[in-house]
């Protein structure tokens, strides 16, 4: 099973993980991923978005880790998209993994929450949904095209309080303060790989990972600038290497008053988890149900 890897990513999975665990994260991204959605609770109830997949013959189930995120035992994105819950914007298709970091942030009413890396805005319009529409957030995208395409979904999901900002999160200038962040990084998607479809791996390389890398420390080292002191932010990726998670999270902390608290969510024990060498850290290993994905969970100390 591992020999149908990149040839980058099987060995760096191996120095990482061994060959057992290597294997069943090879076994993982060759399973079709079942779609699943989340309930948009600025507009409708996890209780009526049920009787309509239930009237439209759609079987589900709900996660462990909250009620209004449901798996697709067998429908595809297209079913979903025939809905009229869909073009109402009462549901919002999303991986299950990328549902966790907005959830382990625990986004607060009456906040000043950053979003630094937030096209095309599920996690936005999940912090908005979380905070009643009740949090001012800042969602910054640096590419003008996929800026216009979160404010379609900002406005489809009714996340009305949003200020997007067309640049790079990197360039905030200092004097800018959150009390929550969250950040996405750019990565190099290692954690959504699907075998059985090249197009997720074409553009993957060992050239990739490093400039992700690069762009992840900038972005986290100026987060912890921009977060005020006795508040917490999300560090996470859509990836399940170290060089893109562990070493960017420790190398960021050298030298700054802050540490990595854990990342609490309802239903952890039933998440499938890889190893992880940071304590309260998680790291998702893909299987049917979920993509890979890290999140880490930082407070900065007053």
């Amino acid at each position: 099973m591992t020999e149908r890897l990149p040839d980058f990513l099987q060995q760096a999975l191996k120095k990482q993980y061994g060959e057992e665990i290597t294997a069943q994260i090879a076994a993982g991204m060759s399973t079709e991923r079942k779609t699943s959605l989340r309930v948009n609770t600025l507009k409708t109830t996890r209780e009526a978005v049920a009787a309509s997949l239930t009237e439209a013959g759609i079987a589900y189930e709900t996660a462990p880790f909250s009620e209004d995120a449901f798996l697709l035992t067998q429908a595809k994105e297209k079913d979903i998209w025939a809905l009229p819950m869909y073009e109402k914007g009462e549901v919002y298709l999303q991986s299950f993994s990328s549902m966790l970091p907005p959830l382990a942030l625990a986004p607060r009413q009456g906040a000043d929450i950053l979003d630094m890396a937030a096209a095309p805005g599920g996690k936005t319009t999940q912090i908005a949904a979380l905070t009643g529409n009740r949090a001012n957030i800042t969602a910054c995208e640096i590419n003008n095209i996929r800026a216009e395409k979160m404010r379609y979904n900002l406005e489809k999901q009714g996340a009305s309080r949003v200020n997007v900002m067309v640049r790079d999160a990197s360039t905030l200038e200092d004097f800018f303060r959150f009390d929550q962040i969250l950040l996405d990084a750019p990565c190099s998607g290692s954690g959504t790989i699907l075998l059985d479809k090249p197009q997720t791996y074409k553009a993957f390389s060992e050239k990739l990972v490093l400039n992700s890398a690069k762009i992840q420390l900038k972005l986290l080292k100026k987060a912890l600038t921009l977060l005020k002191p006795g508040n917490t932010m999300v560090y996470s990726t859509c990836s399940i290497l170290a060089a893109e998670n562990e070493d960017i999270v420790l190398r960021a902390l050298k030298g700054v008053n802050a540490e990595v608290v854990s990342a609490e969510l309802p239903g952890m024990d039933q998440l499938p988890l890889l190893p992880c060498r940071i304590p309260g850290a998680l790291c998702v290993r893909p299987n049917e149900n979920y993509e890979g994905f890290f999140l880490c969970k930082i407070r900065k100390l007053k």
